[in-house]
């Protein structure tokens, strides 16, 4: 019978490396806010990006110079799914929506899952995917 994972929470660094003034640690964060973090971070990251990981991070960025279609976001969902479940063991992935916005040209991403190891809610992640120059 296999043994569930159960946690007393996750803690990451922030992105921005600010400094606490009292400690002079750097800030963390915590739980629901650093899951969410690594999530967008891996989607946001391309393979090959991280010296000693090239594997990690996704395709995502290529597909964004692709026509804003309905062909195109079934792949943007499929490299997206496979990336956190490839990457990050901290969630139970539930599901993945990826809608083309025509008039922005960019597409619309909801990512929902589950944080494994701690008693909190399904929670849902939603952002914006547009091609930069």
């Amino acid at each position: 019978m296999p043994v569930e994972r159960v946690s007393k929470g996750f803690k990451d660094i922030s992105a921005s490396f600010q400094v606490n003034p009292l400690t002079y640690d750097l800030i963390a964060i915590k739980n629901e806010t650093a899951i969410a973090r690594s999530l967008r971070n891996l989607v946001l990251t391309y393979q090959g990006e991280r010296f000693f990981n090239p594997i990690l991070g996704s395709k995502v960025s290529r597909l964004l110079f692709e026509s804003v279609d309905e062909i195109t976001a079934s792949a943007i969902q499929e490299e997206i799914t496979t990336t956190i479940n490839n990457f990050e063991p901290r969630v139970n992935l539930l599901s993945v929506d990826v809608s083309p916005d025509y008039d922005n040209g960019e597409f619309n991403v909801t990512v929902r899952y589950e944080i494994v190891g701690i008693d909190v809610l399904p929670q849902q992640l939603s952002f914006a995917l547009q091609p930069t120059r």
